[in-house]
């Protein structure tokens, strides 16, 4: 199952007003992206400086720069899904100006490299041109396309795939069987509930949790003493019980966390329309997004 129609099904479930908020601020936030690109390859001394510091950079810093770029994408692209058992409270994801220039255009260069490669094979110093005129082509190109769920949204997913596949082939994109610990934003928000009933046992301790006690409940649900909870998030940001992962820090783990929340939802939807027709999902079909 292309994943691709899953991220797409998982949009479907927003609402209408969701999805309209979702596309205006998603054309916003291209559009600004589009701005910051073409203001570097407009100017010489930007685009030498921002080429400088990407030459300057290691494959693993890189492989970094372009998994900030992809987190924040995922935060703007989750941020409607407000089930409690599926998305906590996210950290606020931030990214500098230097480093957004140099994931743009580190981006942009990789997609002229396999459309347009006859551009890079020039000297470094007649790149910013051929940039340039191949950025005006493409952004008129997408314009025409116009202001419409799909001609916004579907360009979008296409450039977090690119992320996903860059970090992914390049870093190893995997966190299984890595421990990264929950946010402490994460952590500070969780509510303590008091025990009705007791007799309900903290699998970390194995110890009965006491009738009135204060109590620590994690988004999925599951009870734990605070004393005993708290040490474990600082090592991990899974539940002990059902492996639900709240927010963390560590840029890899979030990235983890919030593919699996879309991988989630939208194969959800995917399965259950398989098996309501007894047949393949259509990716206009699973979305209805193109035809609204």
């Amino acid at each position: 199952m292309e994943e691709e129609t899953i991220i797409i099904a998982a949009l479907s479930t927003l609402t209408s007003s969701q999805l309209t908020d979702l596309t205006s601020s998603i054309l916003s936030l291209t559009l600004h992206h589009h701005g910051r690109l073409s203001t570097i390859l407009c100017s010489p001394s930007l685009f030498s400086l921002t080429l400088h510091h990407l030459h300057s950079l290691s494959l693993t810093h890189k492989t970094l720069l372009i998994a900030k770029h992809l987190l924040s994408s995922l935060h703007h692209l989750t941020r409607h899904f407000h089930l409690k058992t599926l998305i906590p409270p996210q950290p606020t994801t931030t990214i500098k100006r230097r480093d957004l220039d140099s994931a743009l255009l580190l981006l942009f260069v990789c997609d002229v490299h396999q459309e347009h490669p006859e551009i890079l094979k020039t000297p470094h110093s007649e790149w910013r041109e051929g940039l340039r005129k191949h950025c005006s082509d493409t952004v008129l190109m997408q314009s025409s396309i116009g202001v419409h769920y799909g001609g916004v949204l579907l360009p979008y997913i296409e450039m977090v795939m690119r992320c996903w596949r860059f970090v992914g082939v390049m870093a190893g994109c995997t966190v299984e069987g890595r421990k990264v610990a929950a946010a402490p934003a994460a952590v500070v928000a969780l509510p303590a509930v008091e025990v009705i009933g007791g007799g309900e046992e903290c699998v970390i301790c194995r110890e009965e949790m006491s009738e009135g006690r204060d109590a620590c409940e994690l988004p999925c649900g599951h009870l734990f003493h605070w004393m005993c909870i708290l040490p474990w998030l600082k090592k991990t940001n899974t539940c002990p019980c059902c492996r639900f992962q709240l927010p963390t820090e560590d840029v890899f783990g979030e990235i983890e966390r919030l593919w699996n929340v879309l991988i989630k939802i939208g194969g959800g939807v995917l399965n259950e329309k398989d098996v309501d027709h007894g047949c393949s999902v259509d990716v206009a079909e699973s979305q209805g997004l193109i035809d609204l």
